[in-house]
C-alpha cells in the first residue's frame, strides 16, 4: 500500500514492452473519439466521463490528466469536484445523469452487471448513435486504467495538455 511519504514509481515502461499494444490502444482511442465527434457528444461530459471512471478505478494519472482537460474545455470547477457525489447535487442535467450512471455501471461490470434501468436512462437520454459513441468511451477509459493502474508507466503530474 502506498503511503503519503512513498514515491509512486512505474512498474514497466509499458508503452517500450507493449508497443504493439500501446498504438493498438491509441488507435481504440482515435475510434472512440471519431465514433464521439460525429456525433458532436460534448466535450466537457467527454471528459467528466473519463474523470469519473478514473476515479472508480484509482488511476490517478487519468484523473490528473482529465480534470486538467475538463478545465481546458470550460467545465466548471465545482463540478469537477462534485463527481464523487455527483447524484447529491443539482449540478448535473439528465443527459449527464444518465451519462454517469451508465459511466459507472460499466465500470463496475462485475457488481452492477449494467443494469437494465442504467442502460434504458441512458437510451432515453442519447440517440442510437451517442449511445454507441458514449459506450465506445466509457470502454476505452476504462481500458487506458487498467494499464495505468496495473503498470503505473504514466505518473500523474507528467501530463501536459
Amino acid at each position: 500500500m502506498t503511503t503519503v511519504n512513498e514515491e509512486v514509481q512505474p512498474r514497466i515502461d509499458f508503452d517500450a514492452e507493449a508497443s504493439g499494444f500501446s498504438r493498438a490502444m491509441a488507435h481504440l482511442d482515435q475510434a472512440a473519439t471519431k465514433e464521439l465527434d460525429k456525433v458532436d457528444f460534448d466535450i466537457r461530459l467527454r471528459e467528466l466521463i473519463r474523470i469519473r471512471a478514473s476515479q472508480l478505478n484509482g488511476c490517478a494519472y487519468c484523473i490528473d490528466m482529465h480534470t486538467k482537460d475538463a478545465r481546458a474545455a470550460g467545465e466548471a470547477e465545482q463540478r469537477i469536484y462534485a463527481l464523487p457525489a455527483w447524484r447529491e447535487t443539482p449540478f448535473f442535467t439528465a443527459p449527464e445523469r444518465a451519462a454517469l450512471a451508465l459511466t459507472e455501471s460499466v465500470t463496475l461490470m462485475p457488481q452492477t452487471h449494467v443494469p437494465a434501468a442504467d442502460f434504458a436512462q441512458a437510451a432515453e437520454q442519447f440517440s442510437a448513435a451517442e449511445l454507441g459513441a458514449l459506450v465506445s468511451l466509457i470502454v476505452t477509459i476504462n481500458a487506458w486504467n487498467a494499464i495505468g493502474v496495473t503498470t503505473r508507466t504514466w505518473l500523474p503530474g507528467s501530463y501536459q495538455p
